[in-house]
């Protein structure tokens, strides 16, 4: 897993994208600083641009640095979410431009798997996490899933969990908004 980690990090330094297992299914990856690198997920993903991807981070402590103003009721759904959980915040900053949506907001997941949970804490910023399959095409619930166009449209694929036949799911989404409003998006 060091290994993994280590070449993961080297790879997204110099603005690669990844295949990796994170606390939900195999996702594509990158810096999610870096706008270039974003860009190059969404053509992988044949997606464009106006649909935002989702953003992991290691640690509650840090969403401070992505989200101009977290809204209270964010670290009460962080602490009793049993099941990852994404939250789509009304505001963002620091983050690739092009990682936000339409209206400002933007996806943070906190990982809790200790893969993805190490790869943040050792990369030092937050992760693109987005699925990895072309836009239209089933999620893959593990690696045995993943189609070779994406296999072949990364810069590594991570060694960890590829043999992890378990099927996974997605991660919850619930969107904060202005006021207080919460919406469940899934």
């Amino acid at each position: 897993m060091t290994e993994d980690i280590q070449k993961a990090c080297e790879v997204m330094q110099a603005g690669g994208i990844i295949l990796y297992p994170t606390d939900t299914i195999w996702g594509i990856g990158c810096d999610a600083t870096n706008e270039k690198a974003v860009q190059r997920v969404y053509e992988l993903k044949q997606r464009t641009d106006n649909k935002a991807m989702l953003v992991l981070i290691d640690s509650s402590a840090k969403l401070e640095a992505y989200v101009p103003d977290v809204p209270a009721i964010a670290w009460d759904l962080i602490e009793v979410a049993d099941k990852p959980l994404t939250i789509i915040y009304p505001g963002s900053k620091n983050l690739a431009p092009n990682l936000i949506g339409a209206d400002g907001s933007v996806g943070i997941r906190v990982t809790s798997e200790e893969f993805s949970r190490r790869l943040c804490e050792r990369f030092r910023k937050p992760l693109v996490s987005t699925s990895a399959n072309v836009s239209g095409e089933p999620s893959p619930a593990n690696f045995s899933e993943v189609s070779d166009t994406i296999k072949n449209g990364v810069d590594y694929i991570v060694k960890y969990r590829q043999d992890d036949e378990a099927k996974a799911s997605p991660s919850n989404i619930i969107k904060l908004g202005a006021g207080g409003l919460v919406q469940v998006i899934r």
